[in-house]
């Protein structure tokens, strides 16, 4: 039984190395990390390093570093939840890329191991060519081109295989505790993912129930202990699945995308060879070209019964059908189509596949059966070869890799007796198999952009953000984003950018509606970048716009406290971003007149909600009259072209509702006090009916030094809490310069904490007839209700195992008439 075990995790730990060597090998040949890593990956494990070594200003609960203050739990568990991603913190903190891409290979190698164990609980089968089958799997085109750079959806890859296993004991069963924590494994590491892939789970159970002959009684059985099974264990991820929920909730929504796009027949059939990238976005569903002969020829092998290649061929079918309807891939998606595109399931459909090719390879296919494969590989080219996707590595795959393979298969069926030629033929095989991963990997791992989280540059910017760092008296913002959008996680400031599926709406709409940019609709936020907006926020230190020079300084400045107060019976006026920043500020600093059409294209004016300009290669141009002196700036929003005026000139990108632009300097009002700014427009455009602002000379310095006596003496953050003393007698509202999100209870004084009351999406404290302090908490909704879930679970999983466990070992009950019948026949004998 020993050496048995010893076998097979040898077996697994050979094609483990085989999957991930291999991934390693094209990324090496290639010179690149994987593109793509930058924007969330390595930011979130430069996060994650800050928080095991207790560097960050915040915890597990919620993230000071970004967007002014936002909760972190939901993101957690989202994006550093693979249990494979936590050694990482053992490395540099600079060592961003490295740390993702052993992740990637831990990932890879761990979900290409459970594979080839399950393969062999689905059929019986020599283990080396199950290593083999097990790596079109571990390096399927989904891990190539989606999967690499983004290790939170690798768990995936490993919870196909893992929970295959919990099927599979259900099957025979036994083992539903073991199955269930499976299942709690798979789900807590990543939920996205997970959901997925217990859906591939379930029809492969399905497929094995349908494909042996079965009582009934027996099918019920393994039904039911399946469906227990899965539900013990999703309510064991309790909290996971709690906390995601209530924050998609609140979650700034997607931006509305097409979910499928025109790929055609031949199009989809192309993402089936290997080596194929590019063109239309389609699911990636390869598995090399050894799987994919197999895959086509098990509807010719005769030695695998006719009932169970009519279920696995009909189940293939059905899922590559839910693959281009919209319905059934939004059921993949979690109802939901994702805005990076609607084919992140393809790694269940690459399962799937690999399962059919096992079978197939585990019964011998005969020649009949290898040419019938080769056949249909040969139409699948066919009709793809006019396909954008189909390179040329693609053919000399085909031709030569094709010829080896069947070559080998075919001597192995014919020699199979023979020990010694059967082992040579499999390293044959598994010569091919690799160079066919290699090639494959080397053709998808395009390298994109340098990558810029790493570097001299990065860590010169990260220690000017800490030289600059006053937190929590004031925010050391590392805007303007000059490397990821999540550059406050990658240089541990505390800033406004943040990009994450989980920002909470409210986040997103503060920030927006104080002049700071978004891209994404929303779900990526920039830092505010104008004076006024960066004291709302207590931002006293920030890296300088534009592009990163060899070194970083920090560029300081005044502000007042994280926590003010406004005098009572404040009010609020929304009209413009420019009134809605001196709202927050407490008093007036700008001039924003409404601009004056004087040359080009004629605008159409809206009122309040601003102007629309004609396109063309003629500007339009405004004239707005301020103070002498001061200071203008633009804010165009959603618009679109180029903006001219004070001696600046600068593109502007909006696109509504995905894209926003911030609030942009323009430069000193003249003597004469007339702002004259000229808009060339790409097309139809729109900009506010304000758009812009005068800043008064000395203006913000009054409100800040005023703001500074009314404000906090003495501020103090903790992981998820904020505790700040005001002058004595305080009254009015306490702002607290953080979004308002759901989870917040804030106290004036010694009184009860309550929900806060946003003041423009950010949190304010009513102090009563006066109050000396202010103390707020943050605690994550959904949190304490799945903990509940998963305690009362835990509890019931518990009592299980204690009574499965004592029913084994105690003895079998015998009837007393047994006992008598026995003992009559013994004395008679």
């Amino acid at each position: 039984m020993r050496s048995g075990w010893r076998r097979e995790a040898g077996v697994c730990a050979g094609a483990a190395g085989l999957a991930a060597g291999g991934y390693a090998l094209a990324a090496g040949l290639r010179g690149a990390w994987p593109p793509g890593a930058d924007d969330l990956a390595v930011p979130f494990h430069a996060h994650l390093w800050d928080l095991v070594h207790g560097r960050a200003a915040g915890d597990l609960l919620f993230n000071w570093n970004s967007g002014y203050g936002v909760p972190f739990l939901a993101d957690f568990f989202a994006y550093l939840m693979n249990p494979l991603s936590w050694p990482t913190a053992l490395l540099p903190r600079d060592r961003g890329h490295l740390a993702v891409f052993l992740v990637t290979l831990a990932s890879i190698g761990l979900g290409t191991a459970l594979m080839t164990h399950v393969l062999g609980r689905l059929h019986a089968g020599p283990r080396r060519l199950r290593a083999l089958t097990a790596v079109g799997y571990g390096l399927c085109a989904w891990v190539l081109g989606v999967g690499g750079p983004a290790p939170y959806w690798l768990w995936g890859l490993v919870s196909l295989p893992l929970l295959c296993l919990a099927g599979d004991w259900c099957l025979h069963e036994r083992r539903w505790v073991l199955g269930s924590l499976c299942v709690a494994l798979a789900w807590a590491g990543n939920l996205y993912t997970a959901a997925m892939a217990t859906i591939a789970a379930g029809i492969v159970l399905v497929v094995r129930l349908l494909a042996t002959p079965r009582p009934l009684r027996h099918r019920v059985r393994v039904t039911g202990r399946a469906v227990t099974t899965a539900v013990t264990g999703i309510l064991l991820a309790s909290p996971v699945l709690f906390v995601a929920v209530r924050a998609a909730r609140t979650a700034q929504p997607e931006s509305p995308v097409e979910p499928l796009g025109p790929g055609g027949f031949g199009g989809h059939l192309a993402r089936l060879l290997p080596g194929t990238h590019g063109g239309a976005p389609l699911p990636d569903v390869a598995i090399g070209l050894f799987g994919l002969l197999l895959v086509c020829g098990l509807p010719f092998n005769r030695r695998v019964r006719v009932r169970e290649r009519a279920v696995w061929c009909g189940a293939l079918a059905l899922v590559v059908l839910s693959f281009v309807w919209t319905p059934t891939v939004l059921v993949w998606h979690g109802l939901a189509i994702p805005a990076g595109g609607p084919y992140r399931a393809a790694f269940a459909l690459s399962g799937l596949l690999v399962f059919a090719a096992w079978v197939s390879l585990a019964h011998r296919p005969d020649p009949a059966a290898l040419l019938g494969g080769a056949a249909v590989v040969g139409l699948i080219a066919g009709l793809a070869a006019s396909r954008h996707s189909v390179r040329t590595s693609t053919w000399v795959l085909l031709a030569v890799g094709g010829a080896v393979l069947l070559a080998a298969l075919w001597a192995l069926e014919r020699w199979h007796a023979d020990r010694r030629a059967g082992a040579a033929l499999t390293w044959v095989l598994g010569g091919a198999v690799l160079g066919n991963a290699v090639w494959s990997g080397y053709a998808a791992l395009a390298p994109g952009p340098e990558a810029t989280a790493s570097g001299a540059a990065v860590r010169a910017a990260h220690a000017a953000v800490r030289v600059g760092a006053h937190w929590p008296a004031g925010r050391s913002d590392p805007g303007p984003h000059a490397f990821t959008p999540n550059d406050p996680l990658l240089l541990d400031g505390e800033g406004g950018g943040y990009s994450s599926g989980s920002l909470p709406s409210v986040a997103a709409l503060l920030m927006h509606d104080l002049g700071a940019g978004w891209t994404a609709g929303g779900r990526s936020t920039g830092s505010v970048t104008d004076p006024v907006g960066q004291a709302l926020f207590a931002v006293r230190a920030h890296l300088d716009d534009g592009p990163p020079p060899d070194g970083f300084a920090p560029v300081l400045a005044t502000a007042p406290p994280l926590v003010t107060v406004l005098p009572t019976g404040h009010r609020v006026d929304t009209a413009s971003v420019w009134s809605r920043q001196e709202s927050l500020l407490g008093g007036p600093v700008y001039d924003a007149p409404v601009p004056v059409p004087v040359g080009g294209p004629a605008p159409t004016p809206h009122g309040s909600s601003g102007w629309s300009l004609p396109g063309g290669s003629v500007a339009t141009e405004f004239t707005a009259a301020c103070t002498p002196g001061g200071t203008a700036f633009f804010h165009g929003v959603w618009y679109r072209g180029t903006v001219s005026g004070l001696g600046t000139t600068y593109r502007s990108d909006g696109d509504q509702p995905t894209t926003a632009v911030p609030v942009h300097r323009l430069g000193p009002v003249p003597a004469d006090g007339l702002v004259r700014v000229a808009l060339r427009s790409d097309g139809v455009s729109q900009v506010p009916a304000r758009p812009i602002g005068c800043l008064r000379p000395g203006a913000l310095e009054a409100a800040v030094a005023r703001l500074t006596v009314t404000g906090a003496t003495r501020v103090r953050a903790g992981g998820h809490t904020l505790t700040a003393a005001l002058p004595a007698g305080s009254t009015g509202t306490a702002l607290v310069s953080v979004p308002a999100t759901e989870g917040w209870t804030c106290a004036a004084g010694g009184g009860r904490p309550v929900a806060p009351t946003p003041v423009l999406g950010m949190i304010g404290v009513p102090l009563g007839a006066g109050a000396d302090r202010v103390t707020c908490a943050f605690r994550p909704p959904g949190l304490t209700e799945g903990l509940v879930v998963t305690s009362a679970t835990t509890a019931v999983l518990a009592l299980v195992a204690v009574f499965t466990r004592v029913s084994r070992r105690r003895p079998p009950h015998i009837p007393r008439r047994v006992r008598r019948r026995t003992a009559r026949t013994a004395q008679a004998g």
